[in-house]
């Protein structure tokens, strides 16, 4: 009975002396075609050239090699990887929360988050919480969505409108800007403040104000601390609320 032991199944393309064939199909280092030769053939002709043989069509046949600096097409390779995972733009829904009978001082700063968030490209999930006999005024949750909406418009859009969901209300705002301008603006302005500068000393709010555009922009560590810092504020606005009930 065969049975596969494990191992990691190896991505690279053979080279050189672990091509197994009798012959190929050569591609010479400028991209001329060769044509197909004798495997011996082609690896003196690498050799000559001091170049790798790579396998870069194995399922052709016969297969398709090129001669090229392997270790130079690996960096290259590496390099463009990096550069395009740098201005690849992930889709992220931050979350926001509110209460129908919401303080004005709270409501602004709660917006201000979404300000922020639709500025830096991202979609936001506005949640309406209802308790107790707040439920029987579900009214009271649209028209705050709606005033929220009509404050942020000329940033986002209502991309979902509002609906309930047992005891929340739900709505979801879209951003007018794409993830990947806001980025390109974000670094844009960074690198205006930089020269400016020009090398002189940093004041503690410009620190502050430059820290703030590197984070925005990890995606990851962005979220939870969005998530840190809206748990703080709800245990912070928790008295208010049981004053309200």
């Amino acid at each position: 009975m065969w049975c596969y032991r494990g191992g990691s199944i190896s991505t690279e393309p053979r080279i050189n002396d672990r091509i197994r064939v009798p012959e190929v199909r050569l591609v010479g280092p400028s991209g001329e075609q060769v044509g197909i030769v004798p495997l011996a053939k082609a690896l003196e002709l690498a050799q000559e050239y001091d170049l790798d043989l790579v396998e870069v069509a194995a399922s052709a046949r016969p297969p398709v090699c090129k001669l090229m600096d392997y270790g130079k097409f690996k960096y290259e390779s590496a390099m463009k990887a990096r550069e395009a995972r740098k201005n690849q733009a992930h889709t992220v829904i931050k979350e926001m929360k509110l209460r129908p009978k919401i303080d004005p001082h709270d409501y602004d700063t709660k917006k201000g988050h979404v300000v922020r968030f639709l500025k830096q490209g991202d979609k936001v999930k506005i949640t309406i919480m209802f308790r107790g006999r707040e439920q029987s005024r579900p009214e009271l949750g649209y028209r705050l969505l709606q005033r929220l909406a009509s404050d942020v418009e000329d940033l986002g859009f209502i991309e979902s409108n509002p609906k309930q969901d047992g005891r929340n209300m739900i709505m979801v705002l879209g951003p007018h800007k794409k993830k990947t301008e806001a980025m390109a603006e974000a670094r844009e302005a960074q690198a205006a403040r930089k020269a400016e500068r020009q090398g002189g000393a940093l004041t503690d709010d410009e620190a502050s104000e430059e820290a703030d555009v590197e984070v925005e922009e990890t995606t990851d560590e962005d979220t939870s601390a969005e998530v840190a810092e809206e748990a703080h504020e709800e245990a912070a606005a928790s008295p208010e609320a049981t004053t309200e009930a």
